[in-house]
């Protein structure tokens, strides 16, 4: 194959992979290694793509209110499958509506943080988020192992 032609089959390629492997970036942007949970009460939810996005109070250890904004770990089209369409998802995270959040803050620090379960004031798994990357719904997060909005050291 002459260089002209393999510059032509190389470059749609390259084209259509570099977006995809640029938005896989959970594991670089955020702390999974150090999850955390907390109360939170939701003040919007958006279903959007390519990832839901939420914002939520939480009052942290000193009796302050920390506004967050947060992405689902999911996506619209896994929440749909998973019984999780709009109108059910909107409905389940109304403002105002108190429920438990599995979180990994990000990197950057500030109050940012990717969702990684979400919990109804019962403690039943709700959105169908599917707790840790790849356990298949499994894994709950536990304990603040790591102050929530501090930097990565």
């Amino acid at each position: 194959m002459n260089s002209k032609v393999r510059r032509g089959v190389a470059a749609p390629l390259l084209a259509v992979a570099m977006p995809l492997l640029a938005h896989h970036g959970t594991g670089i942007s955020y702390d999974l290694q150090n999850q955390w949970t907390t109360k939170a009460t939701i003040t919007e939810f958006q279903y959007k793509n390519p990832h839901p996005w939420l914002e939520f109070d939480r009052v942290n250890e000193k009796g302050e209110t920390e506004h967050w904004t947060a992405e689902l770990i999911t996506n619209p089209t896994f929440l749909l499958r998973a019984g999780w369409g709009k109108a059910r998802s909107v409905e389940a995270l109304e403002p105002g509506t108190v429920v438990e959040l599995g979180l990994a803050t990000a990197y950057a620090g500030g109050f940012s943080a990717v969702v990684l379960e979400i919990r109804n004031d019962k403690g039943e798994p709700i959105l169908g988020t599917g707790g840790r990357p790849g356990a298949g719904g499994g894994a709950v997060p536990s304990g603040e192992t790591r102050a929530p909005g501090a930097r990565r050291e």
